[in-house]
C-alpha cells in the first residue's frame, strides 16, 4: 500500500510540471495555478470516480464486464448535453450537468430494467445488451447532431481530454469527490447487494433501495464527469479488474485500492497522451480505449480458458 501511494504521488506530482508551457517563462507561476493544478485536481477527481462508479456496477449486476461505457450510461449523458445545446443555445455549466446527470440515470435505469427481462444473464451477454443500446443511443445522438450542425461538438465530448480544464470549469468534479465518499460509507451494503437479491433480502437489506442509491451515484459521477472531461470508456472496467485479481472482491478493503489506482491509470494515460507527439496531446479517451478493448478481450479469454 506505501508503495502504492509512493507511486501515485509521484505521477501526481510529475503531471504537475509535464507540459508545453515552460512555468519558469513570464506569467508561468500564474499558469501554473489556472491549467496545472486544475487539470491534475481533475485527473485525481475523474479517475477515482470512474474507478469506484465501475466497481459499484460490477457488483450491482455481479458481471465483471460492466461499467458506464458498457451500459450505454455515458451514451445517454451524450445524448442529453446534444439535446441540451438545441434548446439551450448557451447553456450554464450547471445546467449542462443537472441534464447529462439526468439522461445518465434514464440510461441506467433502462438497462437495468432491460437487463431483468433478459433470460440468459451470462458474463457476456449483459455487456453485450449493454453495448447495443449505448450504440443505438449514440446513433441517435450522431443523427441529432447531423441534423442540428453540432457533428464537431459530439466529437470533440466523445474525445474525453484534460485539455481544456482550467480554473473555474473543473469544480463541479468535487461533486464527485462527495459521491465517492459516500460509496465507502454504505459499502457493506452495496457488497451485500452485490450477493444477489434473495441474499441481500433474507439478511435484512432493502434491495430495491441500495440499487437506487447505486444507480443515482453512477448517474451523477458519469454526468459531472462527461460535461468536465468527456467521455473516459473502459475505466471503470480496467481498473476493479486490476485490483480484484490481487485484493478478492471486498467492496470496502478494496475501495482505497480502486481510488488509487484509478488515479494512476488516468494520471499515466494523460502523461503519456502529452508526452507522445509533444507540442499536441492524444486524447486520454483515446488511450483508454486501446487499454480498455486490450483488458476486455483478455478478461474474455481468461474467462474461456477457466470455463
Amino acid at each position: 500500500m506505501l508503495i502504492g501511494l509512493m507511486v501515485t504521488i509521484s505521477l501526481v506530482v510529475a503531471s504537475l510540471f509535464i507540459g508545453v508551457y515552460d512555468l519558469n517563462s513570464e506569467g508561468g507561476r500564474e499558469m501554473f495555478f489556472i491549467t496545472r493544478v486544475p487539470r491534475t485536481l481533475a485527473l485525481i477527481l475523474a479517475g477515482a470516480s470512474m474507478a469506484v462508479v465501475g466497481l459499484i456496477m460490477q457488483l450491482m449486476t455481479q458481471n465483471r464486464f460492466v461499467e458506464p461505457s458498457t451500459t450505454g450510461t455515458i451514451e445517454w449523458a451524450g445524448l442529453g448535453l446534444i439535446l441540451t445545446y438545441i434548446f439551450f443555445p448557451q447553456p450554464s455549466l450547471f445546467l449542462r450537468m443537472v441534464v447529462a446527470i439526468i439522461f445518465a440515470m434514464i440510461g441506467t435505469i433502462i438497462f437495468f430494467a432491460f437487463l431483468q427481462r433478459v433470460a440468459l444473464k451470462s458474463s457476456l451477454v449483459v455487456p453485450i445488451v449493454g453495448l447495443m443500446l449505448g450504440a443505438v443511443v449514440g446513433a441517435v445522438s450522431t443523427f441529432v447532431a447531423l441534423q442540428t450542425d453540432m457533428l464537431q461538438n459530439l466529437g470533440i465530448w466523445f474525445a474525453g481530454s484534460f485539455t481544456g480544464v482550467t480554473r473555474g470549469r473543473y469544480e463541479l468534479l468535487w461533486i464527485v469527490a462527495a459521491t465517492t465518499i459516500l460509496v465507502y460509507f454504505i459499502a457493506d451494503r452495496f457488497t451485500v447487494a452485490g450477493l444477489g437479491q434473495e441474499i441481500a433480502t433474507s439478511v435484512g437489506l432493502n434491495y430495491r433501495a441500495v440499487m437506487i442509491v447505486g444507480i443515482s451515484i453512477v448517474a451523477v459521477t458519469t454526468g459531472v464527469v462527461s460535461v468536465v472531461v468527456g467521455a473516459l470508456p473502459f475505466l471503470g472496467l480496467v481498473v476493479p479488474n486490476l485490483v480484484s485479481m490481487f485484493r478478492g472482491d471486498n467492496l470496502r478493503s478494496n475501495l482505497p485500492w480502486v481510488v488509487m489506482v484509478g488515479i494512476v491509470v488516468i494520471t499515466l494515460t494523460d502523461i503519456i497522451g502529452r508526452t507522445l507527439i509533444m507540442p499536441f496531446e492524444i486524447p486520454v479517451s483515446m488511450i483508454l480505449g486501446v487499454l480498455g478493448a486490450t483488458v476486455f478481450v483478455y478478461l474474455i479469454v481468461r474467462k474461456g480458458r477457466r470455463g
